[in-house]
């Protein structure tokens, strides 16, 4: 917003047409996010018209920028979201950035084979951003329009919150009451035990002795400055600057910590009350939806019980206050369903309130080693659920390291820490197997890998589908891209399991249970458990046949993924035309408020030392909760009337996947299900071409027995699955039917699991 200096001409035709348009206009919900004038800091706030975001029109191949780019030579750069579109002609994708170091990071990541790590590395300008973001970054300090108050978030706050805060005020009132000294705070109580029980739709205002002469504007308002007892500082004084005025500083603040009441009060009653507020803070932070209430909480005891009692006022307010007082705190939801989106120095809310998790499943695992105080069962669940907040740790890492890096640093560092989620898992599994001198561990393994498998290939882009084309009908992607990525996956399906159809070709069948019936002794036999010997035992075939096989197939594998990249990335990365671009909108006509940050202003989250030491610091824990994870899963896989095939399909492969599933689901409601299917395939192409090498080579080393070959039902799961998914790939558009039809192939093939017998060596 550009300030506008004139002389005052009119003061009162200005007033009456700025109290016109205000009735009508729709309230700022963040009065913080726009500079302060010179002579207002901090409490005069000019709010302008803020750019509203445009949604996209409902077509299924192309994507509306936000703002103008920006005109050369000197004008204001635009931001514009993280967003693609495609051209309906040549299927060109162009991922647009906000800026330099975000297109640095778009442009090493949204390559084939690496991770699609979505979260933004550097500060989004918050008056850039929609209505509904900038209310979630609010303080809670102004007022508007309230709307109903009668929600059910504010009835929910009511039995959760409210009665117990507002009980414990009274409470306290009447220990204030009881020290004749305290009696103005008592009444301070009184009044905060009303507020508290039902907070909506209330203020509590500072009275004007205590705040500068200035006003907050609001949208659409023309400024109108603060009337003065000269006439020539009317007719000198331009807009939005207001004259200067003597600021009254009373002496309270002073003769406030001289009282004895004061001291009482920091000794009995802001104690007992901090204690309240804090837990409701606690509470309401950890159920996220209900931050608002958190950040009451938090204003009302690091500001408000800190003030004179007589300097706090609660007033019902239906239309903003003049000059006469400050607003230190106002709400009218205690719920809000949009603080999903909430961020924490670019770390969601989510992942902030999982981390204390994580500590406490460390601490518990690794004191309470006989299990006198918490069951397996509980370890292995809480040591589960920590790999979500670490792999999303490892993911912002990654993301912040590669994208204020060039390419070639981008790549090893994906390469490098793609897969850590995962390959820590494997190995300690494999290590606690050939330590307590079982296959079970290794075939727990083996069934992670094909879950991780079939999951990326059929529930994430099956998934994906189908909420995409609940939004957009019909989506449209890159056929030949995606035909690339199909044979690649031939590729790697077929290599993985050649050892195992090597084996059925020249292996030995071995029969378990085998009778004939007493009343005919020439009759046939009847065997109850014939397989295949695959575990390594028949040494002549496995030494000379099968383990060079697999050594020939460890090195073909990678080899083929380094191709796979030279190809899409050098010499026909025309078929994909992934570029970050600047764009044009049609439908707005005008950029973000002049004093935006830029291109050239950008502000990282993480810097690389930041990032590098995170990233660390989550690949040591995600190795111990791996390590309590295999620790505490024997006395499941014992005693559970479950297959094991299926815990390892389900959750021991796909909790490490979640923060991939949101990402494609992100993708497909933005019109981009190229991204959505690509997410997919790139971790399955993973799965085959780096870990499973990555697992042979570790093998070579320490020997802990691991021999790539699979049982029948991984084989043809996975043979189905790539042969399902080139189908629905075939003609290069998608909608809910098709993705319905992967994700309930996927959910046949779990029966197939949950109903098999658990592997032998189990």
């Amino acid at each position: 917003m550009s300030h506008i200096k004139a002389p005052i001409v009119d003061t009162e035709r200005r007033r009456r047409r700025s109290t016109a348009e205000s009735s009508d206009a729709q309230w700022d919900h963040d009065p913080r996010v726009y500079r302060r004038t010179s002579q207002c800091d901090r409490l005069c706030v000019d709010i302008g018209s803020h750019v509203a975001e445009t949604p996209s029109p409902d077509v299924s191949h192309q994507y509306t920028p936000k703002c103008l780019s920006a005109h050369k030579g000197g004008s204001t750069p635009c931001h514009y979201g993280e967003e693609v579109w495609q051209d309906g002609s040549s299927l060109r994708t162009t991922i647009r950035a906000e800026n330099e170091v975000e297109a640095n990071k778009l442009a090493n990541n949204y390559r084939f084979g690496f991770r699609k790590w979505k979260s933004h590395v550097t500060e989004r300008p918050i008056e850039d951003r929609s209505d509904i973001v900038r209310e979630l970054y609010s303080e809670l300090n102004f007022v508007r329009p309230q709307g109903s108050l009668i929600t059910c978030g504010n009835m929910a706050y009511l039995i959760l919150f409210g009665w117990w805060i507002s009980l414990a005020y009274l409470l306290v009132s009447v220990l204030m009451f009881l020290t004749i000294i305290g009696v103005p705070y008592g009444k301070l109580c009184w009044k905060l035990s009303c507020y508290f029980l039902w907070p909506f739709g209330k203020s509590i205002l500072k009275p004007r002795s205590l705040v500068r002469r200035c006003c907050v504007k609001f949208p659409h308002c023309e400024a109108i400055p603060e009337e003065s007892d000269s006439k020539e500082g009317k007719e000198s004084t331009p807009l939005l600057m207001p004259p200067s005025i003597p600021i009254e500083v009373p002496p309270q603040r002073t003769r406030y910590w001289c009282r004895v009441s004061t001291y009482v009060w920091l000794l009995l009653g802001y104690p007992l009350l901090g204690l309240i507020h804090g837990l409701a803070c606690f509470l309401s932070w950890i159920l996220v939806f209900t931050i608002p209430v958190a950040k009451m909480n938090a204003r009302t005891l690091a500001i408000i019980l800190l003030m004179p009692p007589e300097d706090v006022h609660i007033h019902r307010l239906k239309k903003p206050q003049g000059c006469e007082s400050q607003v230190l705190l106002c709400c009218y939801h205690a719920f809000n369903w949009y603080y999903y989106k909430y961020t924490l120095d670019g770390i969601n809310v989510f992942a902030v309130n999982l981390l204390p998790l994580v500590i406490t499943t460390l601490v518990v695992g690794y004191v309470d080693t006989e299990n006198q105080f918490v069951s397996s069962e509980a370890k292995f669940a809480a040591a589960v659920s920590s790999i979500i907040p670490l792999s999303y740790y490892i993911g912002m890492g990654i993301a912040s390291i590669s994208a204020q890096s060039n390419f070639a640093v981008g790549a090893v560092v994906n390469a490098t820490f793609g897969s850590i989620t995962e390959m820590t898992f494997y190995i300690t599994a494999l290590l606690r197997g050939h330590k307590a001198g079982t296959k079970c561990y290794e075939e727990i393994v083996k069934a992670a890998l094909t879950g991780t498998l079939l999951g990326c290939i059929l529930f994430i882009p099956g998934i994906s589908m189908i909420i995409g084309g609940f939004k957009h009908r019909e989506q449209r992607f890159n056929s030949r891209s995606a035909g690339v990525s199909s044979a690649l996956l031939f590729i790697s399906v077929g290599g993985v399991f050649a050892p195992t159809l090597f084996s059925k070709a020249y292996g030995s069948l071995v029969c378990a249970g085998c009778s004939s019936s007493p009343a005919n002794t020439s009759g046939p036999f009847a065997c109850m458990d014939c397989h295949y010997d695959m575990s390594g035992s028949y040494e002549p075939l496995y030494l000379r046949h099968i383990e060079p096989l697999v050594y020939t197939i460890s090195v073909l594998l990678p080899s083929a993924y380094l191709i796979g990249l030279i190809f899409t990335l050098k010499t026909h990365s025309h078929i994909y035309d992934i570029q970050v671009s600047d764009g044009h909108d049609h439908h707005q006509g005008q950029c973000p408020p002049e004093g935006a940050s830029g291109g050239h202003g950008t502000v990282v989250h993480w810097s690389r030392l930041r990032a590098l030491s995170v990233l660390i610091m989550a690949t040591l824990l995600m190795a111990a909760c791996a390590d309590l994870t295999t620790e505490h899963i024997k006395p499941i896989l014992d005693h559970s009337a479950i297959s094991q095939y299926f815990i390892g399909v389900t959750v021991l492969a796909m909790v490490p996947e979640i923060p991939e599933i949101f990402n494609g689901i992100q993708f497909a409601l933005q019109n981009n299900i190229s991204l959505s299917l690509e997410v997919g395939n790139c971790i399955a192409v993973q799965v085959c071409m780096i870990q499973i090498p990555l697992l042979i080579l570790f093998n070579t080393f320490y020997d802990v027995g691991f021999v790539l070959l699979f049982s029948d039902l991984h084989l043809w799961a996975s043979i189905f699955s790539v042969i399902v998914v080139n189908y629905i790939f075939m003609d290069g558009k998608s909608d809910y039917f098709q993705g319905t039809a992967l994700v309930v192939v996927y959910l046949i093939l779990l029966a197939l699991y949950f109903f098999a017998p658990s592997p032998r060596a189990c």
